[in-house]
């Protein structure tokens, strides 16, 4: 399984919202390439960097975080937050970035969204399934659509994406454990599907039962800045 810290980027520093709601932040770090510098330096492969700023401006804003991260490691990248246009997707792939997640812009542009997986191919593009109550959340979890996770998921594998991460915006930031009924029930559903739990991961046993369910990835964020989980102990994982 692979682990995939989290940076999520608010005015240019590295943050972490609880519940995604933008008035409950905590700031940890105003130097998210230090930070990044030390997920490389535990042995950590994968960095997931989210633009706050870009979700709610529906516009990619920390572009520069981006690069510096980039060009600062060797670390892979998926990039998430206000994704909207081909120019915002071929600026992020530009400054660096190896996959892009794209959540809101697969609700609410659904024609756009194929034409990337199309053009730039399934490996480059990951489908951010935010989850509500079941029904998938857009805009930073500001809204909530009408569609239903498995009926989402079903309409984009179909179309050859294999890449989803999966956040229970409930659990996101909450240290309360993992969604593991509802990943279970999307592995189940979707047995070749790369799921990316994301959400409420705060000790090691939590990534355990995630790698026992056979799930692809598991992105840390608070459970590390909060020193509850160390990064050597995440060597056991790589």
């Amino acid at each position: 399984m692979q682990i995939i810290p989290a940076i999520d980027i608010i005015g240019g520093k590295c943050v972490r919202l609880t519940k995604g709601d933008y008035n409950q932040k905590t700031e940890y770090n105003d130097n998210p390439l230090a930070v990044a510098k030390e997920f490389e330096a535990a042995g950590i492969q994968r960095l997931h960097l989210v633009d706050l700023d870009g979700a709610k401006a529906k516009k990619v804003v920390n572009l520069d975080v981006l690069q510096s991260i980039a060009e600062g490691t060797n670390l892979t990248i998926d990039f998430g937050g206000g994704v909207q246009s081909t120019d915002d997707l071929k600026a992020v792939f530009e400054a660096g970035a190896s996959q892009i997640t794209g959540g809101s812009i697969a609700i609410k542009n659904e024609a756009l969204f194929t034409e990337w997986i199309d053009e730039f191919g399934a490996e480059k593009i990951i489908l951010g399934a935010d989850v509500k109550d079941e029904h998938i959340a857009i805009h930073g979890w500001q809204e909530s659509s009408e569609k239903h996770i498995f009926d989402f998921l079903e309409h984009y594998l179909a179309k050859g994406l294999k890449y989803v991460i999966c956040t229970d915006v409930s659990k996101d930031g909450a240290l309360q454990g993992t969604s593991n009924l509802l990943y279970q029930n999307i592995l189940d559903r979707f047995p070749n599907i790369k799921l990316i739990a994301s959400g409420g991961v705060s000790q090691l046993e939590d990534l355990q039962i995630l790698e026992e369910m056979n799930v692809y990835g598991a992105i840390v964020g608070k459970a590390i800045y909060e020193q509850r989980i160390n990064l050597k102990d995440l060597k056991q994982f790589q």
